[in-house]
C-alpha cells in the first residue's frame, strides 16, 4: 500500500537490497502507525551517471518517492523521512547531503492491493489511514471485516 522508490546511480546485491527493504518497512511500519506486510520497495538502479542533483556542479545523488495515504502530520512524514536517511546510509552507504525524499500523498482509494488473508486474496481499493493501525494492524482490520466482525 504504501510504495517505496529509490532511484540510485548505485548497484546492489541482493542480500544489501532485501535488508535494505526490511529496514525501510520496519522504519515506516514504526514512524507511520502501521504495520511493515503492506509496505512495497522498488528500488531502481540506473547505473553511474545515471541520477544527479543539479546546481554549478551536478552531483550524483538517489531520490526516495513514498507514495502514502493521506492522514499522516507535516512532523511525522519530517521523522520518517529523517528514518529513512539513516536506513539508507547505514545499509547503502548513501551521502546523506544527495539523499532525497519525496512524499506524495493518496487517498485509500486511489490505491488497489490484494492481501491474503487466511489463505484467502482480498482484492480492493485501499481503506484511508486511520490511527488505529497503530493498535490493530490493517490486516486484522480486513480480517474482521471479512468474517462480519
Amino acid at each position: 500500500m504504501p510504495h517505496l522508490q529509490l532511484d540510485t546511480a548505485g548497484f546492489y546485491s541482493v542480500d544489501v537490497k532485501r535488508e535494505f527493504a526490511r529496514r525501510l518497512g520496519e522504519v515506516y511500519a514504526r514512524q507511520m502507525q502501521t504495520s511493515a506486510d503492506i509496505v512495497d520497495v522498488t528500488i531502481r538502479e540506473h547505473g553511474p551517471g545515471g541520477v544527479w542533483r543539479c546546481g554549478d556542479e551536478p552531483h550524483p545523488s538517489a531520490v526516495l518517492s513514498c507514495d502514502i495515504r493521506r492522514g499522516r502530520t507535516a512532523d511525522q512524514r519530517a521523522r520518517l523521512a529523517d528514518a529513512l536517511v539513516d536506513v539508507a546510509v547505514q545499509v547503502l552507504g548513501a551521502d546523506d547531503r544527495y539523499f532525497n525524499v519525496e512524499f506524495t500523498q493518496h487517498d485509500g482509494d486511489e490505491i488497489y492491493s490484494a492481501v491474503e488473508i487466511d489463505g484467502v486474496v482480498h482484492r480492493g481499493l485501499a481503506p484511508d489511514w486511520s490511527p488505529s493501525e497503530a493498535t490493530t494492524p490493517l490486516r486484522e482490520q480486513i480480517r474482521s471485516e471479512a468474517h462480519g466482525g
